[in-house]
Formats: structure tokens, C-alpha cells, sequence
């Protein structure tokens, strides 16, 4: 499971858990969700750190990936990658 999908499926919980134990209350709804907000992004600062820390590694190393892919088809466009050039397509007549 990708680290995003851990993150994200462990803030939807939080989220509902935190919203479980408000239910309980004698609130408004509206207040209820916009409390249960803002206690599930303080407790998942502390509690998803490490899948938080998880998922910034991922994406920064598909960051890496994109921009040496995008350098060496630009190296490529101009000419400058004469090794990995690849072959135009056969034409068929």
C-alpha cells in the first residue's frame, strides 16, 4: 500500500473517531464536524508522523524521477544523447 493511501486512510479515521466520540454530545452537527476536524489534524500531526514522513520521501522521490526523466528527454531533443536516441519507426508501404 503506497504510503499516501496509509496517510490519507489514517486521517479519514482519525477523522471518524474523533467525529464518534463527539457524537455523544450535545452539540450542534455543524459544530461537532468542525471540531472533529480540527482535533484530527492536531492528533494526526503527532500520531501519522511517521506516514506523514513516509509519504513526503515518495513523493519527492517521484519528484526526482520526473525531473531526470524530463532532463534527459530534453538532452535528447537536442541532440546532445546520441546513444539513447531512439530509432524512428519502420514505415510500412
Amino acid at each position: 500500500m503506497s504510503a499516501a493511501l496509509k496517510y490519507t486512510l489514517g486521517r479519514i479515521g482519525l477523522f471518524v473517531a474523533v467525529l464518534a466520540a463527539l457524537w455523544l454530545t450535545e452539540l450542534d452537527l455543524f459544530l461537532k464536524l468542525i471540531l472533529a476536524l480540527a482535533f484530527s489534524a492536531a492528533a494526526s500531526y503527532f500520531l501519522l508522523r511517521g506516514w506523514r514522513d513516509e509519504m513526503a520521501e515518495e513523493m519527492a522521490a517521484a519528484a526526482e524521477r520526473r525531473r531526470a526523466e524530463k532532463e534527459r528527454l530534453r538532452s535528447a531533443l537536442a541532440g546532445d544523447d546520441d546513444a539513447e536516441r531512439p530509432e524512428p519507426p519502420a514505415s510500412s508501404k
